[in-house]
């Protein structure tokens, strides 16, 4: 009875936590509240988000307002092409007077990473960061640095422009938990926002509503949601299509479904539920899986998109029957 009831307050300060975050991004970003949700799944999965749009709809904007409504370390990284390794790790640096080597971190030493235009950057300076979202730790002149816990990297950038820009090679892409667009705004969306921007700055009002360790406290409540054996079984289905679909010459890692279950928990979480159910894998296939999959050549030159080929495939695969008995497995 007392663990239930413990259990119950850890949802309720989720829930409570995820709503103040919710309103206070939507006090910048208006009118893409799936958006946000979707953002804040990522970051109580404990995962990295790529959000991928064409310029002027909010992705930077969207990065800043999260990082602001949480009162931890933030940093952000702007990628250009003369972008440095040790710009993102940090160097060793020798000291004159004390006659030794000093670390200086670099940009990766925060709770919250803002990494504007990621594909702006060489091949060489990207890789920076495949063992920090990894392994969350950085290795310089055989000396390993943890990093801040929590710790997310939220990236953005343009799928439109190609010119002076590196696309993010597979592993890459494969360590962020998801890829969300934003898309243009309804009109009444936009109009309040020619109301409140073209003033004052709207990110001078945002105040931190949440700390970095409330956030990793609940990361911890997250992994704690029961998956049935049938969910997982799902799960696996799904991922094992991508395999074999004859569109993709890429199908999805394993790392894709540790991600997928991880988001499916923060997702069912943030519904007040300790459960998994089917709906909560199936709305979360496209941003978490999409931009790990590569299409044959066939398939990209019939105008098929790694989406069209997800959906064929979650129409295919046999659903877990329902009833909270059988999600929870019980």
């Amino acid at each position: 009875m007392a663990q239930s009831e413990e259990a119950g307050g850890d949802f309720a300060a989720l829930t409570a936590t995820a709503n103040s975050l919710q309103q206070a991004i939507e006090t910048v970003i208006e009118g893409k509240p799936e958006v946000v949700r979707a953002t804040l799944t990522v970051l109580f999965a404990g995962g990295h988000l790529l959000i991928e749009d064409v310029p002027g709809v909010g992705k930077t904007m969207l990065a800043k307002t999260l990082a602001r409504s949480i009162d931890g370390t933030v940093r952000r990284i702007q990628f250009t092409p003369d972008l440095l390794p040790s710009d993102v790790t940090g160097v060793s640096v020798f000291n004159q007077d004390t006659r030794r080597f000093e670390f200086r971190p670099g940009g990766v030493f925060a709770n919250v990473v803002v990494g504007d235009e990621i594909n702006r950057a060489s091949p060489k300076t990207q890789s920076a960061l495949l063992e920090c979202m990894e392994e969350h730790q950085v290795t310089v002149d055989t000396t390993t640095y943890q990093l801040d816990d929590p710790f997310m990297v939220i990236a953005t950038q343009n799928p439109i422009e190609m010119e002076g820009t590196y696309p993010l090679p597979e592993a890459q892409r494969d360590r962020f938990m998801a890829r969300l667009s934003i898309g243009y705004p309804v009109p009444s969306a936009e109009r309040q926002m020619l109301d409140a921007h073209t003033g004052e700055n709207p990110l001078d009002a945002v105040e931190p509503v949440t700390t970095a360790g409330d956030i990793a406290k609940l990361i911890a409540v997250v992994r704690g949601v029961f998956v049935s054996p049938a969910i997982q079984r799902y799960v696996i289905e799904l991922i094992s299509a991508t395999r074999r679909s004859p569109d993709l010459r890429l199908g999805a890692s394993p790392r894709a479904s540790l991600h997928l279950v991880r988001a499916a928990k923060a997702w069912a979480s943030l519904e007040q539920r300790d459960y998994v159910v089917p709906d909560d894998v199936q709305r979360l296939v496209r941003p978490v899986l999409a931009h790990r999959l590569l299409l044959t050549p066939e398939a990209a030159m019939g105008g098929r998109r790694a989406e069209q080929v997800l959906d064929s495939i979650v129409a295919a695969v046999p659903v877990p029957k329902s009833g909270a008995d059988a999600d929870r497995g019980r």
